[in-house]
């Protein structure tokens, strides 16, 4: 059971800036980009806010993996009362259709015109006027914070630096992915956050980036 007490400024300061991480990588932050933003130069006063942080309720933490950190219902509920953006702050993204976070599977469904997610301008990267949206199945990608029905904003993409998490488009199956992605030589490697799934490793004339992920956005579990 969780503990009460007071969340000092510089843990809410650490619980925003996991979160705003997330919204805008897909993936928490590590514990030296946690130190980085919160200016503090010990990992260890930032493990010991962590687990502070995780006593009461608010994350979930893997210590052995680098982002092994997760934000509990506890602590979305606190983002999700934040003061709602104004008209003028939002913008609408193109839902192109359904990515499997786990095996692949066919392509993008047809893609809906009236299907859009809007979403405030000030979540967003500059120049985001070309992002597309997918809705996600599957759960290979749940310890990144992306699970079955969530939505995944995109940044149209042909490359990919290590670690990004991209839509990939599989032409020898004709199979789309959702993973992270690994450059080994001429091979890539889609990895799955989920311990229980195996990469995909293929040649690379076998894999074409089609987006980068700049954003999630939860969905509710349904009651």
């Amino acid at each position: 059971m969780a503990k009460k007490g007071k969340v000092s400024d510089r843990q809410k300061e650490i619980l925003g800036y996991i979160w705003a991480n997330i919204q805008r990588e897909g993936r928490p932050p590590t514990i030296r980009e946690i130190g980085e933003a919160a200016k503090i130069s010990s990992t260890s006063v930032v493990s010991y806010n962590l687990n502070k942080l995780k006593e009461q309720g608010y994350l979930e933490r893997e210590k052995e993996v680098a982002r092994g950190l997760r934000l509990t219902e506890r602590a979305q509920a606190l983002f999700a009362t934040s003061t709602p953006a104004t008209l003028e702050d939002v913008v609408n993204v193109p839902v192109m259709g359904y990515i499997v976070a786990g095996e692949p599977v066919e392509s993008f469904d047809s893609y809906d015109a009236d299907d859009t997610v809007t979403i405030s301008s000030s979540m967003l990267p500059p120049r985001s006027e070309k992002l597309f949206a997918l809705r996600v199945r599957g759960n290979s990608m749940i310890d990144a914070m992306v699970a079955d029905r969530d939505i995944v904003v995109l940044e149209p993409a042909q490359e990919a630096r290590d670690g990004d998490m991209v839509a990939a488009w599989l032409p020898e199956r004709q199979e789309q992915t959702l993973k992270y992605f690994y450059r080994e030589g001429d091979m890539i490697r889609l990895i799955p956050a989920n311990p229980n799934m195996e990469p995909i490793v293929l040649h690379a004339s076998e894999v074409q980036i089609q987006g980068k992920v700049k954003l999630v956005l939860r969905t509710p579990s349904p009651v």
